[in-house]
């Protein structure tokens, strides 16, 4: 018998470990997990737990499922279990990335409504690229640093000819091992090399600091996509987001 119920985030942390450890990859919404309006969901067969979902925004609206995970020796209805949780929990949308092949694969499944908004990056092959009138080094408190519109100031910059002409660094508030890499250029510098040899020398110091080097951006952002690239990273992935018919998302209590 199958059953799925409301919980702490505790009582899936079993589960979630097992998820990590078989995607391996960075997970965009850990975060998400710790955050007011997430609620989770245990799956369980026989009285023995076997799979879990967990559901955010439930504040501002129905709710997205963000994450969904089953054990493999579980996963012959994983279709039937994913329209229990939907059920369960009256979500009325899906996310997820796309080297998460489980999930992925069920929500092409339940929707044909999908967008995508952000290509997600993992560390590739060095491109070896060298220096030519700029050099790497962490930012000092006396650096005279140019005012940033996108990202925050970061510990690392590029100095070419004494001025500070980037800067990045690499956020550790996703799951372990795994940094987010970013990076700024100054607006009048770019396209001159200097966000690549910033994103290469940042995976060197994300691997000395014991984490490896990830990286995302929106679909539409060439130019940082390019940068990554170019930097020595590989795409991995792209964040869907999937819309259910309302038929879908109603709660049988309320059908």
């Amino acid at each position: 018998m199958v059953s799925i119920v409301k919980c702490q985030l505790s009582n899936i942390e079993q589960l979630r470990a097992v998820f990590l450890q078989e995607l391996n990859a960075q997970v965009r919404y850990d975060a998400a997990h710790a955050r007011r309006g997430t609620t989770h969901y245990l799956i369980r067969h026989d009285g023995r737990d076997i799979g879990y979902g967990a559901i955010k925004d439930a504040h501002e609206s129905r709710g997205t499922a963000f994450e969904f995970y089953l054990l493999p020796p579980f996963r012959k209805k994983a279709l039937d279990l994913l329209r229990g949780l939907i059920d369960a929990s009256g979500a009325d949308a899906l996310e997820c990335q796309t080297n998460d092949v489980f999930y992925t694969s069920l929500v092409r499944q339940l929707s044909n409504d999908v967008t995508s908004d952000t290509v997600l990056f993992a560390v590739g092959h060095s491109n070896h690229l060298a220096s030519v009138d700029c050099v790497f080094r962490g930012r000092q408190k006396t650096d005279r640093v140019f005012e940033h519109h996108t990202e925050p100031v970061g510990d690392f910059v590029i100095e070419a000819r004494g001025e500070i002409v980037s800067t990045g660094g690499f956020l550790l508030h996703y799951n372990p091992p795994f940094a987010d890499l970013f990076m700024e250029v100054r607006e009048d510098v770019r396209r001159r090399g200097y966000g690549s040899f910033l994103i290469q020398e940042l995976v060197t110091e994300c691997y000395l600091a014991g984490r490896v080097p990830a990286a995302r951006t929106g679909v539409d952002n060439i130019a940082s996509q390019r940068t990554l690239l170019k930097g020595g990273l590989r795409e991995c992935g792209r964040m869907l987001r999937a819309v259910l018919a309302p038929e879908q998302s109603t709660p049988t209590h309320q059908r």
